[in-house]
């Protein structure tokens, strides 16, 4: 159960909050991720699909939305991931991780230096096809959230015909191709393909192409956001901000295809809620953290769907 070699504090503030925050990898011999809320009490909070408790926000949050929950771990997750890291106990003294700058290579960075220990990780093989769309996400809601969603949709010019699949895959491999597409010039359609193989080579082209994507908004949705008590930490040091016109940002761009190198980061930090080391193809079109946690409940719903590989 591979772990890192020391403890690792990491300050920041929470994106919504704005609140300065906390939070303490520790090496842990209990396979798997775990978050406590030292804030709150003791009890551990496991870092896994089925503990998901809210993606609306546009993040994944893990617990009970009403109680001991941590929001925004998808960056997290996807740095202990490609470093390696299957164990670990993760104190936090507020109810979002820090978003340092809005991607995940702080957090990778400072597990690659740290150094991992333990023994071989546990592998998910995917053996038969799932897919989860948007319009099981849709169905779900009451019928004035579906209303207002479809109204959005009309007025933005975008179509909520996204899917996430998972495949088998006989390289091995983690594969994942994402696409975006969006009605604002500056992004249109993008769309960036990874293959995770456990080696060096592959860790490398995260750390030197992936891990710094940050996050993204346009501007006006930052205003709205913060006169509703959200995104009070979000600003040009850890969000790309999109102009009002949507032909531009307000802060550079470290690639152009930076906003879809984004969602390989969100797309691998889900998929390691999975409890492993996800084996097969992930195609992403129009993708979501509820579509990427909706596809891992279809994967885990039928035991002939996977196989596990301790």
């Amino acid at each position: 159960m591979p772990t890192i070699k020391k403890e690792i504090v990491f300050d920041g503030k929470g994106i919504h909050s704005g609140t300065p925050v906390r939070l303490v990898v520790r090496p842990s011999d209990k396979r798997g991720i775990f978050f406590r809320r030292v804030d709150l009490s003791d009890d551990l909070i496991p870092a896994t699909y089925d503990n998901v408790g809210e993606t609306k926000m546009r993040n994944t949050t893990i617990g009970n939305p009403d109680g001991a929950h941590v929001q925004t771990i998808e960056h997290l997750m996807a740095a202990l991931f490609m470093a390696g890291v299957d164990s670990a106990i993760i104190d936090i003294n507020g109810a979002e991780t820090p978003i340092m700058d809005g991607s995940a290579y702080t957090f990778f960075d400072a597990f690659m230096n740290a150094g991992i220990t333990g023994g071989k990780r546990r592998r998910i093989i995917v053996k038969r096809p799932v897919i989860a769309r948007a319009c099981e996400i849709r169905r779900t809601l009451g019928i004035f959230t579906r209303i207002k969603i479809w109204v959005v949709n009309v007025l933005s010019g975008r179509r909520a015909n996204g899917y996430v699949k998972l495949s088998p895959n006989d390289s091995g491999n983690l594969d994942i191709c994402a696409t975006l597409v969006y009605p604002e010039k500056i992004i249109g359609s993008q769309t960036y393909s990874y293959a995770f193989d456990g080696k060096k080579q592959s860790i490398n082209v995260f750390a030197n192409d992936i891990a710094r994507a940050r996050t993204f908004g346009k501007f006006s949705e930052w205003e709205y956001l913060k006169a509703h008590g959200m995104g009070r930490g979000a600003d040009e040091t850890n969000v790309i901000a999109l102009n009002n016109s949507g032909d531009g940002t307000l802060n550079a761009t470290i690639w152009p295809d930076e906003f879809v190198r984004h969602k390989i980061i969100d797309a691998i930090g889900d998929m390691y809620t999975s409890g492993g080391v996800v084996v097969g193809k992930l195609e992403s079109y129009k993708g979501s953290h509820a579509l990427n946690n909706l596809v891992l409940k279809k994967l885990f719903s039928n035991p002939e769907n996977y196989d596990i590989i301790d």
